[in-house]
């Protein structure tokens, strides 16, 4: 860590934040330098929001929205006002490798984004589609789901990415043009979950059926303002050191363990399936 030219002063680096893979935080922070191309592709110029683990995943985390105190003076931000708080918070945006990995260095395990960027806040530049088996449902009827989803979406002649949500399901977004308010998106992806429950008894599309057991919910939730989602390659505060990991979707079949896909496996994956997402942004014209 020493010999990299930074402008984060790095402490505890030894401290081990996953105590079932002996993963310590230079782990982490590595881990993150080494995936930092292909992270801030996606998530630059988007306000985003951490869970913390300073005394390691095995302990209780906290959920941090305003930018930590000790701020670096190089650290951008963005002050937004929230309606829920009443003021102003002050989020912190990511737009280059020394602030990835400062909030590494701040044991930031998981960092979510939203689906717009600050520059447009309310008009999205993703349709997020939460696939959510529900137990005795496995992550495998997540597979099922998600690729029905797809079928759906091909269909409507959209191209969609798919990624694991690094615990039990999967994350399918479509990158749109940034022409449409939240509640445009959020119907859209709530049309699509409707017409998939009425055609195989695995998918609920309702949030009053989230918790039905054995069922798939299409999410459609997350596509409002305020709400985000895991960044694609971060890291999960799991046992097991899961990563929310983009896919090809020919990956995406039986056999696909999330599990798997970890702080270990995805550095060594060449491929980016997410590269150059923004590059085709697509109309949402459904009928």
């Amino acid at each position: 860590m020493s010999e990299r030219l930074t402008k984060v002063d790095f402490s505890n680096l030894g401290k081990i934040l996953f105590p079932k893979r002996g993963i310590t935080k230079a782990q982490v922070i590595e881990y993150y330098i080494k995936l930092a191309p292909r992270m801030l592709e996606i998530m630059s110029d988007r306000p985003i929001v951490l869970t913390r683990y300073p005394d390691g995943v095995e302990q209780k985390g906290f959920y941090e929205k305003d930018a930590p105190q000790g701020l670096p003076s190089w650290v951008q931000t963005v002050k937004i006002y929230s309606e829920t708080a009443k003021r102003d918070v002050n989020y912190v945006i990511v737009n280059d490798l020394d602030t990835l990995v400062w909030l590494a260095n701040l044991a930031a395990i998981e960092i979510h984004m939203p689906l717009s960027c600050v520059e447009a806040r309310e008009k999205p530049d993703l349709v997020l589609f939460d696939i959510d088996p529900e137990p005795p449902a496995t992550f495998e009827e997540g597979i099922t789901v998600a690729l029905l989803l797809k079928e759906k979406l091909d269909q409507l002649g959209l191209k969609s990415y798919v990624k694991t949500s690094g615990k039990k399901g999967l994350h399918i977004v479509v990158p749109i043009q940034r022409n449409y308010p939240y509640y445009t998106t959020r119907e859209f992806a709530h049309l699509i979950g409707k017409h998939l429950a009425k055609e195989t008894e695995l998918v609920v599309s309702e949030f009053a059926d989230t918790k039905k057991p054995n069922k798939v919910f299409v999410d459609y939730t997350q596509n409002s303002h305020g709400r985000t989602m895991v960044v694609p390659y971060g890291l999960r505060a799991t046992p097991e050191a899961t990563v929310s990991t983009p896919l090809e979707w020919m990956e995406v079949k039986k056999g696909l363990k999330s599990e798997e896909l970890n702080l270990f496996s995805v550095v060594k994956r060449k491929k980016d399936p997410w590269k150059g997402i923004f590059e085709n942004r697509q109309k949402l014209e459904v009928k």
